[in-house]
């Protein structure tokens, strides 16, 4: 691939000059994120944009572009260690899916549900290249490390909409199980898996989500830090597609409260944000799916929240078994997963 910044400001038309802004590296050393800026050149006297020019439509200065270019390492480093060919498969995967997204499903604004456009995506056998909208230029120019109730609401609001509208799309260019942590892309974590009751009820559990009914797509890393915010925080667009695919919708409702909720906070806010969450969905589905039953889809998804929670769990804690998501209320919850499962695996035993 002939990569330079240059060649994707001339194969979009843009005839303006540009800053390059490093947002930031790619996870593993695989490539970087970056925001070009422009100024119209035409516009320009002595360096020095006159009054008069800014009238002239060649005074326009062109959106900024987002530029993700993803260059496969000769050797990826892990935060913790797992730097394995199933990893880097793992992430090749995810960067071809991404292109796919952005080239194929982003192409008609949806307010509801909104994401950036891609622009040009192009993929080599060992290079990506993804370049869409900025996020700021649609009126989403902030991202927030903490969350207060609004905030969380727009989140869950954009999730309820994603998943009401992809209910039954059958798409080929996205994981067949989406979420980076499900159990088929994750045996090394299950099998340094601690917990023994968990592990024994790991293939029931991810058997379960994969079974549950209205099975729609999923965002597969809807945390906090992938939503940007409007400046009043009420309305968030989504980024990052590398784990979109088919699933259960409450995979990406406990990942998101894993991230936008205290672990102290989480048990009296659980209901708070499970309400909000099917509020907007059955709102959701009158717009996207007026022919089902919004009290179906609820009965069937919201006991998965906990069956969703309990498969994170079993990822992270054999990942990483003290991190700061494994905590009281995660144990608690997984715990009563796991002696739900292992009650009926009896009484099926008994028949």
């Amino acid at each position: 691939m002939n990569f330079t910044y240059q060649n994707i400001v001339s194969s979009l038309d843009i005839e303006a000059s540009f800053n390059v802004e490093v947002i930031q590296g790619l996870w593993g050393g695989y490539g970087e994120l970056v925001r070009l800026s422009f100024c119209d050149e035409k516009s320009l006297d002595n360096g020095n944009l006159g009054n008069d020019d800014l009238s002239k439509p060649n005074a326009i200065t062109p959106p900024n572009l987002i530029v993700k270019h993803v260059s496969l390492p000769d050797k990826s480093e892990h935060p913790k260690g797992w730097n394995t060919e199933r990893s880097h498969l793992r992430k090749v995967g995810s960067y071809q899916v991404e292109t796919s997204w952005y080239q194929d499903h982003t192409q008609v604004f949806d307010p509801y549900c909104p994401v950036p456009k891609g622009l040009l995506c192009k993929q080599s056998d060992n290079e990506w290249l993804i370049v869409m909208q900025d996020l700021a230029d649609l009126g989403f120019p902030n991202t927030h490390q903490t969350a207060n109730k609004m905030q969380r609401n727009a989140c869950l609001e954009w999730l309820a909409n994603f998943h009401a509208k992809h209910i039954g799309t059958e798409a080929n260019d996205v994981w067949e199980s989406g979420t980076y942590w499900h159990l088929d892309t994750r045996p090394d974590e299950l099998d340094a898996l601690q917990d023994l009751p968990l592990k024994a009820q790991a293939e029931a559990i991810d058997r379960k989500l994969k079974q549950a009914s209205f099975q729609t797509l999923v965002h597969g890393d809807a945390k906090l830090a992938n939503f940007c915010f409007n400046l009043k925080g009420d309305k968030v667009a989504a980024v990052d597609f590398q784990y979109v695919g088919h699933g259960c919708a409450m995979k990406d409702v406990a990942l998101f409260m894993s991230s936008a909720v205290e672990p102290e906070d989480c048990d009296g806010l659980e209901s708070e944000l499970l309400e909000s969450y099917f509020g907007y969905l059955q709102e959701a589905l009158t717009r996207y799916q007026p022919h089902l039953s919004f009290p179906e889809v609820e009965a069937s998804w919201r006991p998965m929240f906990y069956v969703a929670w309990a498969d994170f769990h079993r990822f992270v804690k054999g990942w990483s078994p003290n991190h700061w998501k494994i905590n009281s209320y995660t144990e608690s919850m997984a715990n009563s997963v796991v002696n739900e499962f292992q009650s009926e695996r009896k009484n099926e035993s008994i028949k």
